[in-house]
């Protein structure tokens, strides 16, 4: 294995890059078409803004990681308390089984627009082979397939460049801030935020970093071995900042099309990412309704695995089970048996009565409820000696990171309080 300052930079992308990549999802991907329909480019900004929170989130969780050889679930049961543990997991699980749901429904429908058939059918297709891939495919081989299923989300640049926009604009409007003081803007506004910081990223990049300590030759966590510390640092700082990066990107080019294919011709409600190809078609045409739909089947193949996959590792480290997508079912049974049964009511999702949207905003509320206090702890974790040794968050990452807990705790409580409201 190539020393990790000589390899070149795309060969150092890992973790951070598949969490990134994985937050552009089926629902995400909704949030931002609707975002973009319903406002036009006013909303811009936000992706401006919530980047570099989403960078100094993710740091601390994968630093964290790296730094103790354990998850943000096994820390928080270790240094805080085991009840926190399982109540984090009780959340996490719950809105990560109705994310699941929504996802490869959103997955299912994109394919019945293109093929037509049962969209229940498309679904219970894909959550099969998502969930073969994650038991029978070993982490290492399973990690850069994910890292080639992300580039699926190239279709949402092209299809931003299909459409006609006026460059300036969106530009001015990334930059300057434009507030329009309406509860529909606010609850979009707040959702927006919610999908890019969600508490399956945190656990997910934070375990990720420990499987690939575990299974690279030489590498050990750098509380043990300090002298690795540069180089692991830099690259963890290399990956999450693409990682982010990309994901920031994406979200830009589907709100973009949002703006410019929907708004811009009277569209502005959009409740799923089908509805969001299929009113593209008149507008962009038919080569732009199946780039997005198409996203949509790629988004879902990356992102289900790491919505089961963090509910599963989560749930193991606060039981104390052993727990691994390297090894097989047999040497980590509740490990898989978790994760199963999280695709298993992910999918049974897909039958209930319940529209799509109503489902994300129940899991927006849950994320919210589960990323506040963890993001406080792993605050607190990050500057505390016996955890991060000599490698705790420097002031200006510290302080950052609270920025994004402090916004994630306000859009929250705002969250719950304009639900309570209602109309």
């Amino acid at each position: 294995m190539p020393d990790a300052d000589d390899a070149p930079w795309y060969r150092r992308l890992g973790p951070g890059f598949i969490t990134g990549a994985a937050d552009d999802d089926p629902s995400g991907i909704a949030t931002y078409a609707q975002a973009g329909a319903q406002s036009g480019t006013s909303m811009l900004w936000t992706l401006l803004l919530t980047l570099p929170l989403m960078i100094a989130i993710q740091l601390v969780s994968a630093r964290l990681g790296r730094v103790s050889g354990s998850g943000v679930v096994a820390n928080i049961r270790r240094h805080h308390s085991p009840w926190l543990a399982y109540a984090f997991v009780a959340l996490v699980t719950l809105a990560n089984v109705i994310n699941v749901g929504a996802d490869i429904a959103a997955m299912g429908d994109s394919i019945r627009l293109l093929l037509g058939g049962s969209t229940a059918l498309y679904a219970c297709g894909f959550a099969v082979v998502s969930l073969v891939l994650q038991v029978w495919m070993p982490y290492r081989r399973y990690a850069r397939y994910l890292q080639w299923v992300a580039l699926s989300l190239l279709a949402y640049v092209a299809t931003a460049f299909v459409v006609k926009v006026d460059w300036a604009q969106a530009l001015h409007d990334t930059v300057v801030p434009k507030m329009r003081w309406s509860k529909d803007y606010v609850m979009t506004l707040i959702a927006v935020f919610g999908t890019t910081i969600s508490p399956y990223l945190f656990v997910w990049q934070a375990a990720g970093e420990v499987e690939e300590t575990r299974l690279a030759d030489g590498e050990q966590p750098l509380k043990k071995a300090p002298w690795q510390a540069e180089a692991q640092l830099a690259r963890i700082r290399l990956d999450t900042t693409v990682g982010m990066a990309v994901s920031a990107l994406i979200a830009f080019c589907i709100m973009l099309t949002g703006a410019y294919a929907l708004h811009t011709h009277g569209v502005t409600q959009i409740e799923t990412c089908a509805q969001a190809a299929e009113a593209l078609k008149p507008v962009a045409g038919r080569f732009a309704q199946m780039l997005f739909a198409l996203g949509v089947v790629g988004t879902g193949l990356l992102a289900v695995p790491v919505l089961a996959g963090s509910a599963a590792y989560a749930a193991a480290e606060a039981f104390r089970w052993r727990r691994s997508l390297e090894d097989r079912p047999a040497r980590a049974p509740k490990f898989y048996l978790f994760l199963a049964l999280v695709m298993l009511m992910g999918t049974g999702m897909v039958f209930l009565p319940v529209e799509p949207f109503k489902l994300l905003y129940w899991a927006a509320v849950l994320n919210g409820l589960a990323a506040t206090p963890v993001m406080v702890m792993l605050q607190l974790m990050s500057r505390r000696k016996t955890v991060m040794g000599p490698f705790r968050s420097s002031p200006a990452l510290h302080g950052t990171a609270w920025v994004a807990t402090i916004c994630m705790c306000a859009s929250t409580l705002l969250f719950l309080a304009l639900a309570v409201l209602g109309d």
